[in-house]
């Protein structure tokens, strides 16, 4: 037999207060209850129905699409699939789990001095999370992300500057997550999300299951990218820093030089468009060496001319 509930009882099982259950009701999100008598009683779908919104606000959702999702589900067109791509776009998006971790052993890793200051910022940043009724203890969210803070102290960097770093670092791969994001809704999921109607149950579930194959893209991407930067910086950065205290070559100072449209095309002709801007270095270079011979040899000879006057 299906449970009766009045208000006050439906507000202490669902966790909404009296005020939320009414204005649900004026909105249109929460049937209106059956009249018994003298009294207004709710039932169990109400109940279900209170828990449903709380999990979509929860997922941040607003009213308003809260309400039109539901008219679908009430409508028959189903909720199944849309509330099960938001669970896959919810989910983690790393096989990393959280770890737990006292402040004893923390100090210690960093060195075994407390820094309270160190520890504020990594609790604003997230890297750690305060555990509800126990102060000597921290969730770790990514232990890579602990693991790299250990090291880079270790090696001799600052807590205030891992700090710092980490915060300018956090705003350039958002930057990198949203135009993935972009990118993959203007060519994957446009067809899912910007139609006249909320996606079909089946849609919604084809959706979800593209967001799990596209996932790890972004990332290998990242890490691929990251790797081909930081070979071809770092090299650039350690050649400069050997060579910063060495006589400056003036064989590797540049200057732009105009060249006729003519002749560039009759190079490119000639040796082909990758390879023209070599060829006209190297035939100039050329050019000078061989004057540079002729003046050599012409001032040889003026010097044996004169040596052989009488």
């Amino acid at each position: 037999m299906e449970q009766a509930y009045r208000i006050e009882d439906l507000a202490h099982l669902s966790g909404a207060t009296v005020r939320t259950i009414r204005a649900y009701q004026d909105r249109g999100l929460l049937p209106r209850p059956v009249r018994r008598g003298r009294a207004n009683v709710y039932s169990d779908a109400h109940l279900v129905r209170l828990r449903q919104i709380a999990g979509l606000l929860d997922r941040g959702y607003t009213l308003a699409s809260i309400k039109e999702l539901l008219e679908a589900w009430d409508a028959g067109r189903g909720l199944g699939g849309v509330l099960g791509l938001v669970a896959e776009v919810d989910g983690p998006w790393t096989d990393e789990e959280a770890v737990r971790i006292s402040r004893a052993e923390l100090d210690e890793r960093f060195g075994g001095t407390p820094d309270d200051a160190a520890v504020a910022d990594a609790v604003e940043l997230g890297v750690l999370e305060p555990v509800p009724g126990d102060p000597d203890s921290f969730l770790v969210p990514s232990p890579q992300e602990l693991a790299v803070a250990v090291e880079l102290h270790a090696a001799g960097v600052p807590l205030s500057a891992i700090s710092d770093h980490l915060r300018e670092l956090r705003g350039q791969v958002e930057h990198i997550a949203a135009r993935f994001l972009e990118f993959t809704t203007e060519h994957v999921f446009a067809r899912y999300l910007d139609g006249p109607h909320r996606p079909t149950d089946a849609e919604a579930a084809e959706a979800a299951s593209l967001v799990r194959r596209l996932r790890p893209l972004a990332q290998q991407t990242v890490d691929a990218e990251l790797a081909r930067a930081m070979r071809l910086l770092a090299v650039r950065h350690l050649r400069q820093r050997l060579g910063a205290d060495e006589e400056p070559d003036p064989r590797k100072n540049t200057q732009t030089v105009p060249i006729s449209v003519e002749t560039m095309q009759a190079v490119e002709k000639l040796v082909g468009p990758k390879q023209a801007a070599e060829f006209v270095t190297l035939a100039v270079e050329r050019e000078v060496r061989a004057r540079s011979l002729d003046r050599l040899a012409a001032n040889h000879s003026s010097s044996a001319d004169l040596d052989e006057t009488p």
